[in-house]
């Protein structure tokens, strides 16, 4: 019993120390963007050595890109089911609003994805893990809209998605514009109308 309970102590300690190494390696992404980020940096200001961090990764690159899957893999938006296009609408742009005000993704979003030219698996990640996750939560929404009558038959997937998704995520992460609900009750209006026309 006594093996078992050091086991578990040792696990909650390496799990204390990859949290803390991913809370400095976002902080650090935050403040440096992505390729200034250093290993080094990052074990300083997590209070660890080095060797914690090469333990777990074998470069900057592996520990970004895995850290990033695990941040983002549960914060994926629910699907609105309102029964109606415009309250579907409504609700799926409050959540995308509140997602995109976190200091988090506002810090550091619009970087790594400028920085996945560069880099291939980022790339990947943010390809993967982060934008088509939710273009596919988006387009069920639409598709609900699609057989209840509300939007054509050949709506066209990839613009209405854009649709969806780009206007606000420009304003918010590229002009820091204005977001209140007024603001997204309107942009729901003019996105309903858009995407009634957006047809292939």
């Amino acid at each position: 019993m006594a093996s078992e309970r050091t086991a578990t102590g040792g696990a909650a300690l390496r799990q204390q120390v990859t949290d803390a190494i991913t809370e400095a390696t976002f902080a650090e992404l935050a403040e440096s963007g992505y390729a200034r980020l250093s290993m080094e940096a990052v074990a300083r200001r997590a209070g660890v050595g080095k060797a914690a961090l090469y333990r777990r990764w074998s470069s900057k690159q592996e520990m970004l890109t895995e850290l990033i899957r695990k941040a983002v893999e549960d914060t994926l938006p629910p699907i609105p089911a309102t029964g109606a296009l415009r309250t579907d609408l409504r609700e799926y742009l409050g959540t995308l609003r509140g997602q995109m005000s976190n200091p988090l993704v506002s810090s550091t979003g619009l970087g790594l994805f400028v920085e996945t030219r560069n880099t291939s698996a980022l790339a990947d990640v943010m390809h993967t893990d982060v934008a088509q996750p939710r273009r596919t939560a988006a387009w069920a929404m639409l598709r609900a809209a699609i057989d209840r009558g509300e939007l054509p038959a050949r709506l066209d997937e990839d613009l209405a998605v854009d649709l969806l998704i780009a206007p606000l995520g420009f304003r918010m992460l590229i002009m820091d514009g204005n977001s209140d609900d007024e603001y997204l009750d309107t942009l729901t209006t003019v996105i309903e109308a858009a995407l009634k026309a957006a047809v292939r």
